[in-house]
């Protein structure tokens, strides 16, 4: 009860602070690149060559990746860094889109144009395109 009394009187504080941790999210999307749609990955990939990196384990990639995708599990990035260097941008993709965020940021700082898939893979699956066995 006594913190319904509170918020009602120090109103101000907690919208700042509604402001604040909005601010932050929207901030941490766009350090970890562009979110584009299924319709925006296709289109990249068609017209400026997008390498689409799938962040999956070998086993989910195995199941169904889109096609001509590289897998690069989540695990393995800073390993594998030199397989996603290049002059091309970069479509990171996982299962539901959770980890493309902090990949991208790494990415990012090593100075390569990247997009993530909204939704990763489920969105692909639900857009009903096709994916291939990988």
């Amino acid at each position: 009860m006594d913190f319904f009394i509170f918020a009602s009187e120090q109103w101000m504080l907690f919208a700042l602070l509604a402001v604040l941790i909005y601010a932050f999210f929207m901030n941490e999307r766009v350090r970890g690149g562009t979110m584009v749609t299924t319709a925006q990955l296709v289109a990249l990939v068609n017209t400026k060559g997008a390498k689409v990196v799938d962040l999956r384990d070998a086993k989910d990639f195995k199941a169904g990746c889109i096609v001509d995708s590289l897998n690069i599990p989540f695990s393995q990035v800073d390993r594998r860094m030199a397989e996603i260097s290049g002059d091309a941008p970069i479509v990171l993709v996982d299962k539901i889109g959770q980890h493309t965020g902090s990949i991208g940021s790494k990415l990012k700082k090593a100075g390569i144009e990247v997009y993530r898939l909204g939704g990763g893979i489920e969105e692909w699956k639900n857009s009903n395109l096709p994916l291939v066995k990988g």
